[in-house]
């Protein structure tokens, strides 16, 4: 390529793709679609990150990838914007909590590397945002503000905490990363540095390509000098019309890092497509305008449908369960309440500002266009707290998609009724409902809003709680499913007598309510397990609770005060959970034998790992070498077939707190016991050690503790190192 050809497939064209950079055409090289998941029509919808997060079934997380990976490729995509493993699930109520993939960085890199080898199989997947995005609130400059928010990191945090989950979806051979909207240690997370070639490129031996946040370039020069190698959806501001080019001329751009920015594309579109990426050609499937008549292309498989309704079953999680209330046993009546219990009255593309609006998924939300006009540019609004106008079942915003059909629980559970000969009486409208006496179970509906751009209204929607509570106390038999985005406050009506289950539904797809009678009908046993840790109060997540940012005119938030998040806060406050990360109920038993160490050569092995110039993508390949293998095993000592989770959790020395390491889930049948076998690897043993620039093994006694949550541990075992 000419110069003049590489600077121009270093940014964002006009196209129907959510992106499309420039082409070559005199090599042959016709830019690459960038596009997020489900924004177009004859694609399905798929389970939220967050419930792939509640599934802790790495299977169904590659399923999920391959599938949506493959439906993508047939419109013409290259580049597909998931998965999210930042935020991190730091903040509590941050705004996009539901696209990531839950609040511990070990199981959210580990779903994240499955994902990306099945997306991979058919496009490129952008791993994203990097890094530190744990706010919506100031991500870009507004409210007074000349700059985004910083975030303040520490280097032991950002290596234990940020950087895991990236670190594992590079050793997966992710493609492309996401650089995010905001700062980071004062400086663009597009034009950082040390972010992007030093930790990145450098530490981390990324070899694929960084591309922008949409709108998140900041500078011309800088940010290709620190990294950045595609700007979206444009840079008109700054690499346009031959700027680049212009700049190896006058020499303040080697033609070297020019080069670099378009071999790192084109080494990505080999690895993944080989000589076969113009087919189909990009945005074959997509158009900008879907009122219009258009070609159709059905990117839909089938053959597909199983696995992704078993995506969206294991992402129920069941937290209480008051004598076996669930599963339903041949009612004879069911009493259904809650504006999430139906459909939302309209799901139409239409065209301008209602299109948007369809695009994003916001047509469930009592809200106008005007006002997600408002939320996406940053102006303060109120933000809704619930989506009043019918089920949830998938994020808002740029996650969001769209799906061939809408699955709610009314038309589930009338089809159940058809077909179990269920007599349903509903009402989806009023907060203060007659409620039957006759009923056998009373189920209410709710959901949580969240949207990207804004962080979430609050943790729980009182007047929500009080329809709860309102069916409670007429209702012997009262049952609460919610359609949440992430934490779920839970306690105003928790231990109210008549509450007998409580099921946290997620943002499951299209098949929200398919899945969900499968779950309450007893057709499987629920298998989800918390991703995050719900408080009894808001009050007790403290600092982590809201987005914060001071001072004002330079807003700044500390994710290093404190550094743990979720249940390491928990542990650290000894602050007892309502529901604890890691907990979900099971309609059978489950028994733990003692954990045992299979192989081990932790105390052999040298502190520092060996080798430290020996690399592979995710940086010294030794650090991925397994020291210590552990099994337990669990059995079945209830009456029906199930799947249990089974988690490993280290204690380093001289800490009072255990963080998740280790985790593999398996379906038992009634009576039998199965070996669950985890791996520890160096990086899994080894703390971030901010003097030597390095994981080192600590000395000491590390503790493996083994169980069914983060606070359920039924077997420890130690490893001692002098």
């Amino acid at each position: 390529m000419t110069t003049e050809e590489l600077n121009n497939v270093t940014y964002g064209v006009d196209s129907a793709c959510s992106g499309m950079i420039g082409s070559a055409s005199r090599v042959g090289f016709e830019g690459l679609c960038y596009n997020d998941i489900g924004k177009t029509d004859l694609v399905n919808s798929y389970p939220e990150g967050i419930s792939v997060a509640a599934s802790w079934n790495l299977e169904l997380a590659y399923e999920r990838g391959q599938q949506m990976g493959l439906e993508h490729r047939k419109k013409g995509v290259k580049i597909l914007l998931t998965p999210v493993v930042g935020p991190a699930g730091r903040v509590a109520l941050g705004g996009r909590n539901m696209e990531g993939l839950g609040a511990d960085p070990f199981l959210a890199g580990k779903l994240s590397a499955a994902s990306i080898i099945g997306i991979q199989e058919n496009v490129i997947s952008s791993v994203k945002h990097f890094v530190g995005n744990e706010q919506e609130t100031y991500r870009n400059p507004s409210g007074g503000n000349n700059v985004s928010v910083s975030s303040e990191i520490n280097d032991k945090d950002m290596h234990e905490l940020y950087l895991w989950a990236f670190q594992d979806s590079v050793a997966a051979g992710v493609g492309c990363i996401m650089c995010s909207y905001q700062r980071v240690n004062g400086t663009y997370a597009c034009e950082n540095e040390n972010l992007l070639n030093g930790l990145l490129k450098d530490e981390l031996q990324f070899p694929g390509f960084v591309l922008s946040d949409w709108g998140a370039q900041h500078s011309g020069v800088p940010s290709a000098l620190s990294g950045l190698d595609v700007a979206m959806p444009n840079s008109d501001n700054y690499w346009a019309k031959g700027a680049l080019a212009t700049g190896v001329q006058n020499g303040s751009i080697p033609s070297g890092r020019l080069q670099d920015m378009a071999t790192r594309q084109l080494a990505a579109t080999y690895y993944v497509f080989g000589d076969q990426v113009s087919s189909p050609p990009n945005g074959y499937g997509l158009v900008k305008d879907y009122t219009v008549d258009h070609e159709l292309v059905d990117a839909r498989d089938p053959s597909k449908k199983q696995s992704r309704l078993q995506q969206a079953i294991e992402s129920h999680v069941l937290v209480k369960n008051t004598n076996y209330a669930l599963p339903l046993r041949s009612p004879k009546i069911l009493s259904l309440f809650g504006y999430d219990g139906t459909v939302q009255p309209t799901s139409n593309p239409g065209s301008g500002l209602l299109g948007l609006l369809w695009s994003l998924y916001a047509q469930g939300v009592n809200a106008t266009a005007d006002d997600f006009i408002s939320i996406i540019s940053g102006t303060p609004i109120e933000i809704p707290q619930i989506a009043s106008n019918g089920t949830y079942f998938s994020a808002t915003g740029s996650g969001s998609s769209i799906g061939s059909y809408i699955s709610d629980p009314y038309s589930a559970i009338s089809q159940r009724a058809y077909e179990d000969n269920i007599y349903v009486l509903h009402d989806f409208q009023s907060f203060t409902p007659d409620v039957s006496a006759a009923s056998s179970a009373c189920l209410v509906f709710l959901n949580d809003f969240s949207t990207e751009s804004s962080d979430r209204a609050g943790l729980a929607d009182p007047r929500s709680d009080s329809l709860v509570t309102h069916v409670a106390d007429r209702c012997a038999n009262t049952i609460v499913v919610i359609h949440n985005p992430f934490i779920r406050i839970l306690d105003s009506f928790y231990d109210h007598p008549n509450v007998t289950a409580i099921l946290l539904a997620h943002l499951p797809g299209q098949d929200s309510g398919r899945a969900l009678t499968q779950v309450l009908f007893g057709d499987q046993s629920p298998s989800g397990k918390l991703p995050y840790t719900i408080a009894k109060n808001a009050s007790d997540y403290g600092p982590l609770l809201n987005a914060s940012y001071v001072p004002m005119g330079n807003p700044q938030v500390n994710l290093s005060d404190p550094s743990g998040f979720d249940y390491r806060y928990f542990q650290e406050k000894s602050i007892e959970p309502r529901v604890p990360f890691g907990f979900g109920l099971s309609y059978t038993t489950f028994s733990y034998s003692s954990a045992h160490i299979t192989s081990n050569d932790f105390s052999s092995a040298p502190a520092s790992p060996p080798n430290p110039t020996d690399t592979i993508p995710g940086g010294t390949k030794s650090l991925f070498d397994r020291l210590v293998s552990v099994a337990v095993e669990v059995s079945n000592t209830g009456i029906i077939y199930a799947a249990e989770v089974a988690q490993l959790y280290v204690q380093f020395p001289g800490e009072s707190i255990h963080v998740l390491r280790g985790f593999q889930k398996q379906v038992i049948n009634s009576g039998e016991t199965r070996t669950f076998a985890m791996e520890l690897t160096r990086r899994d043993l080894s703390r971030w050690d901010v003097v030597s620039q390095q994981w080192v093994l600590p000395s000491g006694t590390t503790k493996i503790m083994v169980g069914s949550s983060s606070v359920d541990i039924v077997s420890t075992v130690e490893l001692v190192r002098q």
